[in-house]
């Protein structure tokens, strides 16, 4: 006669063997439940603070809501309105892309290849230039400086250097000109963005064993751009996915800013970005459904974005 465990071990093994996904999911749950006990805290946090908010707020996008009456469905004439009556919208999306574009993939190259090169130097000195590339980005007064160099009038940095060496004649408003504002967006998301993503990259190209880079000279790999492309990349691609999603997250909520150095709304909105418009009509105007709407878009863009770095990624080292 079986006994209580002998019965539970062969139903488990029915379920693992079953055709049905849910059965062999629930197998597999049942059979690793320590490990799972333990994700439990983080995953319940997960779930609450991060897939609930964009679930709720994807709903939200089909209603009107203004925090003081109870929302009302009204389908999609949200997105409606953001496709065809807003054209603030329009703009900022153009602008979002544009500094997605410049900022994202710079960013990304640019935190890779300052990791390999510090990872080439004298082991002492290191962490040094690791500190120096990496302080920006947590410097909270990063705004004010760019706001100082690219001060509008004489004693501006910028301009004085460009005055003195006579490339102009009169100072440049830098922050309030439509046609020179971008250029400082981008130039001060790049100098912040040696963060968390360079992190990575830094401990990747430290954890990597030597073993496969001796093996690689031995298959015929003759100089360090073919070590980087066939060896080094290949193994650092989780660290490359990570940092990808940093820099496309940090590429497209760029919002910050463009508040400290342009203001609120900036000239011919310029420097308005999706994320500006989500805070304009989230926070100022207490429109939640329409700003839900605004961060679904947002979100919906994200992750088309992450889907096409995953496939090229997939082509590294091939």
């Amino acid at each position: 006669m079986e006994s209580r465990s002998q019965r539970s071990a062969r139903r488990l093994l029915d379920w693992s063997r079953s055709r049905d996904p849910w059965l062999r999911l629930l197998a597999r749950v049942w059979r690793y439940r320590t490990a799972y006990l333990f994700l439990l805290p983080f995953a319940v946090v997960f779930l609450v603070f991060t897939v609930a908010p964009v679930v709720i707020s994807m709903l939200y996008g089909f209603t009107y809501n203004n925090l003081l009456e109870p929302a009302r469905f009204i389908g999609f004439a949200n997105y409606i309105k953001l496709a065809t009556h807003d054209d603030v919208f329009l703009i900022a999306l153009k602008n979002t892309i544009v500094f997605a574009v410049l900022t994202g993939p710079l960013g990304y190259v640019l935190s890779f290849m300052v990791a390999w090169f510090i990872n080439e130097l004298p082991k002492r000195i290191r962490p040094l230039f690791v500190l120096i590339f990496y302080s920006p980005s947590i410097a909270g007064s990063i705004y004010i400086i760019f706001g100082i160099l690219f001060s509008g009038d004489f004693y501006g940095y910028v301009n004085a250097t460009l005055m003195n060496w006579g490339f102009i004649d009169q100072p440049i408003n830098w922050l309030a000109d439509p046609k020179y504002m971008a250029f400082v967006v981008v130039i001060c998301v790049l100098w912040t963005s040696m963060g968390a993503g360079f992190l990575s990259f830094v401990a990747g190209l430290r954890s990597m064993d030597r073993q496969y880079f001796e093996a690689s000279a031995i298959d015929g790999v003759r100089n360090r751009w073919q070590e980087l492309w066939y060896v080094t990349l290949p193994l650092m691609k989780p660290q490359l996915m990570f940092g990808a999603i940093l820099s496309i997250t940090a590429a497209f909520s760029i919002h910050e800013v463009t508040i400290a150095l342009m203001g609120f709304p900036s000239t011919e909105y310029a420097a308005h970005t999706v994320v500006n418009h989500l805070w304009d009509y989230g926070y100022l105007r207490f429109d939640m459904g329409y700003a839900s709407a605004i961060a679904t878009v947002l979100f919906l863009v994200m992750i088309g974005c992450n889907k096409a770095i995953n496939a090229m990624l997939r082509k590294v080292g091939k």
